[in-house]
């Protein structure tokens, strides 16, 4: 259902993927968005291995909220930061994509997981992520994207 990799020699393994996906901080959702165009957004995420399903935190309305009413189908793309190996001029850089169905998560004691979860993920005060969970959560929705199809890249820029 999913392509095979065209240039398959610059393929990254699955496990390096995964690696990929807990450090990296933010990448592109896309949805199929308003009149068949494509609608990327960046995001903050969390990967979680127990049931291989990236989560997200977002507004209640909106344009990614309409778009997955329409189609639940999604993308999901990541890329470090890169690196210069040897000294050299060109950089060498990750990415991964993951194909899978987004929907909203429903059960407020799941959302309250994921969105501590992600504040964690970016600082360390618990006083000031009680804080913020306490004024904006009534706020949020989450969408969690099951992971269908996963695969990954290691590219050096000519």
């Amino acid at each position: 259902m999913f392509r095979e990799m065209r240039r398959n020699k610059q393929q990254i393994s699955r496990e390096e993927c995964l690696r990929l996906l807990q450090e990296t901080p933010r990448g592109i959702l896309s949805l199929l968005g308003d009149n068949g165009y494509p609608y990327g957004i960046p995001l903050d995420h969390l990967y979680s291995e127990d049931d291989n399903t990236l989560y997200f935190h977002c507004a209640k309305v909106g344009h990614k909220i309409d778009a997955l009413a329409a189609c639940d189908k999604a993308s999901y793309c990541v890329m470090d930061q890169g690196t210069r190996i040897n000294g050299d001029r060109a950089l060498t850089f990750n990415s991964v994509i993951v194909f899978g169905r987004l929907h909203i998560v429903e059960s407020s004691a799941k959302k309250m997981e994921i969105c501590t979860n992600l504040a964690k993920k970016f600082g360390n005060d618990d006083t000031s992520i009680r804080e913020e969970l306490a004024s904006a959560f009534p706020r949020v929705a989450c969408l969690a994207l099951t992971v269908e199809h996963i695969s990954g890249k290691s590219v050096r820029e000519a």
